[in-house]
């Protein structure tokens, strides 16, 4: 198959890693791509957010198969003009999408079927809203309505930070994405992500994760896309993923197919885990970053399969084989981000490390700059291992990271300390 992978980070080099494994796989290009996965594929310079664009180069390419790995060109319909015009594509339509692309939507559709989940309000101007959160106090959670590359979450801790955070997201700090606002009740609990494929009517589960979204140690300072992630969450043992599938995906899934808007692609839940019940933090309607990292290293080649089915439309017939074994990923990321942070920065030490189904460097932001390998982005390098034990895969991805020579770099060194 010619196959097709839309996005430039670290979770869509690990799926390229992964579709390649795949026999299946006869010849695969990134959109656009960087310089990790240069190294493992072709790459080409599209517009991946003109639907009409990424259709044309497919079938100028004899494109089979198309795979769409961030939240940006699903809100754009990408997937709705490729399957128009008869590609065979993973990836909800943007009507499904709203999912992710609309926490107000999310939560109409959590009122309908009665999915848990906190209790809200939401606002389209800051007075009624500012007047709410004095009413209820804090902790409290803000959230801008729209799209904001996981940045539009604000889990205030006063009342003065969660009035800063509307008036911000009122005053254009997240664009249009932040002219309406969700006000959710602060949830406690432990926070654990859920990985589902669905065709529409079926629904498998894939695989949980945790991730560490503070940037610093101890799950302290600011909120970033992801510092780090780890496969299996064992706080989401095979009761609570039973409950949550009967009480939170399959009533989600009925609903959508009930509008005439059916969800196919991969849908990832954010649940909140407290006295062995789930309640839902959100949905995304695309892998994780980096929690698909580490999915894509414990499922290797099969996730190709796996996409294909769905795509297909008989996930009733696909199976996952897990291996007994653990994934975890340190994110080193640019000094000074989630905010101002310097590129070009020259990284080193990479050649040296190996790459084999038990550790891989992923590349989230880089360049190739005249064969030199630079930072380009905030988050930079998912340096990921598997182990037999999660603190043998810890273990493996630090070593990993002493190889590693770029002095404006960061991480953190603590991930997995939850499970560990």
């Amino acid at each position: 198959m010619n196959i097709l992978i839309l996005g430039s980070g670290g979770r869509e080099h690990s799926l390229a890693w992964a579709v390649k494994q795949n026999p299946k796989t006869e010849r695969l290009i990134v959109a656009p791509g960087n310089a990790g996965i240069a190294r493992l594929s072709e790459t080409t310079d599209i517009d991946i957010l003109n639907a009409a664009s990424v259709v044309t180069f497919c079938k100028e390419n004899a494109i089979d198969f198309v795979i769409i790995g961030p939240e940006a060109p699903l809100a754009a319909g990408v997937a709705d003009a490729t399957r128009a015009a008869g590609i065979l594509t993973f990836g909800p339509s943007a009507e499904a999408a709203r999912l992710e692309a609309s926490k107000s939507f999310t939560k109409e559709i959590c009122d309908v079927c009665a999915v848990p989940t906190a209790a809200y309000a939401r606002f389209t101007e800051s007075t009624s809203a500012r007047a709410y959160v004095k009413a209820h106090g804090a902790p409290i959670v803000v959230k801008a309505d729209g799209l904001t590359a996981g940045k539009g979450v604000i889990v205030a801790m006063t009342v003065s930070e969660a009035l800063d955070a509307i008036n911000y997201m009122f005053d254009g700090g997240f664009g249009t994405a932040g002219t309406e606002v969700v006000i959710e009740e602060f949830m406690t609990g432990e926070e654990a992500s859920l990985f589902i494929l669905t065709d529409g009517t079926n629904a498998l589960p894939i695989g949980t994760a945790q991730d560490h979204k503070r940037v610093s140690d101890g799950d302290t300072g600011p909120n970033t896309g992801g510092m780090g992630a780890y496969s299996p969450a064992p706080v989401l043992t095979d009761a609570i993923v039973d409950r949550a599938m009967k009480e939170i995906i399959q009533p989600t899934i009925r609903e959508m197919a009930r509008r005439g808007t059916p969800y196919q692609g991969v849908l990832y839940a954010g649940l909140m885990i407290e006295n062995g019940r789930s309640r839902l933090v959100e949905y995304n309607t695309r892998f994780g970053d980096p929690e698909c990292q580490v999915l894509m290293m414990r499922l290797g080649a099969q996730a190709l399969d796996l996409f294909l089915a769905c795509a297909e439309g008989h996930l009733d017939q696909a199976r996952v084989t897990w291996a007994d074994d653990h994934a975890l990923t340190v994110v080193m990321a640019a000094k000074g981000y989630p905010a101002t942070y310097e590129k070009g920065t020259v990284i080193s030490g990479l050649e040296s490390l190996p790459e084999t189904s038990s550790q891989m460097v992923f590349h989230a932001g880089t360049a190739d700059k005249n064969g030199t390998i630079v930072a380009n982005g905030g988050r930079v390098l998912n340096v990921t291992a598997r182990g037999a034990t999660l603190a043998e895969a810890r273990d493996h991805a630090y070593a990993m990271i002493n190889a590693i020579n770029w002095p404006q770099g960061f991480y953190r060194r603590d991930i997995g300390w939850r499970a560990l």
